[in-house]
């Protein structure tokens, strides 16, 4: 493997590991919330965002298990910038923090950290993530296409929530 390579991998690696460890976070929430009366709605297109992310990082590691890729510091910086901005979604929302859409009835909406600022923070994250890691790994292709597969589902789903949360805006 050559250093670029090395990077493009190491990048890929962090990733993953950050999505499992999300999942598990995610599981454990989700589990807490339904045990306390919550309820999911949207299940119908959870599948398909599920798939996405999958193949998603599928794709991405057979770029770099086949060579096919090229490190982008540029991309790769913006990527690590974003997942500031994940991280500081998550901590905002502590224990509503899933990947599903999870109602809490007569939970306040939160309001902190950056959803002072925007309605769907969490969803900006997502599109900008989906977007620059193909191409901190040299792919504008496949940042193009997931970035559109993305965005039809993400409008899908946001449309479910805020009709769920209507209520209580």
């Amino acid at each position: 493997m050559t250093e670029d390579q090395l990077f493009c991998a190491g990048l890929l690696l962090l990733v993953t590991l950050q999505r499992l460890i999300e999942l598990v976070i995610a599981s454990r929430n989700t589990r807490a919330l339904l045990a306390e009366g919550a309820y999911e709605i949207g299940r119908g297109h959870y599948p398909a965002i599920v798939f996405l992310h999958t193949a998603w990082l599928a794709v991405l590691w057979a770029f770099v298990l086949f060579g096919l890729t090229l490190f982008q510091v540029w991309a790769a910086i913006a990527y690590l910038t974003v997942l500031g901005l994940r991280i500081w979604t998550m901590a905002s929302l502590g224990r509503y923090w899933t990947t599903r859409i999870i109602v809490v009835p007569h939970a306040p909406l939160v309001r902190a950290g950056p959803y002072r600022f925007l309605r769907h923070p969490n969803y900006l994250v997502v599109v900008l993530e989906i977007a620059l890691l193909p191409l901190a790994l040299g792919s504008w292709p496949l940042a193009l296409g997931f970035t559109v597969v993305n965005v039809i589902l993400l409008a899908w789903r946001i449309k479910v929530e805020n009709s769920a949360l209507a209520s209580r805006r």
